[in-house]
């Protein structure tokens, strides 16, 4: 355990100065900031929706680019922002004839990249709740306040961060074996092209296909009947497609490091 505390920390030391990193914050940041920008600016247009609908409008465009193609393309690039130090360096054979096992290194190196994807979900959350609340602050007409749905954000982002977990290892066994950034980056820009389409065009195995989580996590959001006059949407966050997801995360995570331990570094 000391050795993978070791590992991780090394990790944020070694990415905190990376575009990987800022990219974990600044992504959320500017696509949440131009939706804000574009309702204040149309706030007249919009002040006779219900609060409800209001939020739904202004996280559902989020959550719609996010679901189709910035999420999976997003993980693919944090995948292999953590081993391009390495790459770069060629400090492969250095970083395992430590004396901290290629489990710890390997670990950490996997949890890291995971961390960032969460985190970047997390501030996906904040951000867009922070913004929406301050449009219903500054533009009163905006009754943003008048609903809350933080719940509901949390458990959709917490779902879509489970829908990457599959891509995640995918890609960062791809960029663990392949020091050129085209070869995973294509590799996965023509996955996430398939798994849109056949999510789009609801193929019936398309849950056996990792890179169609994302959209399929929010096509797949069932609404209740209302409540106390207010319509409630209640999320189904372990679906069979997050199932499949966490199951090829973690067979794909044994497979790589069953590769990355009888594999010589050069």
């Amino acid at each position: 355990m000391r050795d993978f505390i070791l590992s991780f920390r090394s990790e944020f030391f070694k990415s905190r100065k990376t575009l990987g990193f800022w990219a974990t914050i600044l992504l959320p940041l500017l696509i949440c900031l131009l939706l804000f920008i574009g309702f204040y600016t149309k706030s007249a247009h919009l002040a006779n929706m219900p609060p409800m609908m209001l939020w739904l409008q202004f996280s559902g465009a989020i959550l719609g680019l996010m679901g189709a193609l910035l999420l999976p393309m997003f993980v693919i690039f944090i995948a292999y922002s953590v081993n391009s130090v390495e790459h770069k360096a060629d400090a492969w054979k250095s970083l395992f004839s430590l004396p901290v096992s290629r489990w710890a290194v390997y670990a950490a190196k996997y949890c890291y990249a995971l961390f960032l994807v969460f985190l970047c979900m997390a501030f996906f959350v904040l951000f867009t709740i922070g913004f929406g609340n301050l449009l219903g602050l500054l533009k009163p007409m905006l009754r943003f306040n008048n609903y809350h749905m933080e719940g509901t954000l949390m458990r959709l982002y917490f779902k879509l961060f489970l829908s990457a977990a599959g891509i995640l290892s995918i890609q960062f066994l791809l960029s663990l074996l392949w020091a050129d950034f085209l070869k995973p980056m294509g590799v996965g820009f023509v996955a996430t092209i398939m798994g849109v389409i056949a999510a789009s065009k609801g193929w019936e195995y398309c849950y056996l296909f990792p890179y169609s989580y994302p959209m399929l996590a929010l096509k797949l959001m069932p609404h209740s009947g209302a409540q106390s006059g207010i319509p409630q949407i209640t999320i189904d966050l372990f679906t069979r497609e997050i199932f499949v997801s966490i199951v090829v995360s973690c067979l794909v995570f044994i497979t790589g490091y069953l590769i990355v331990l009888k594999k010589s570094v050069k």
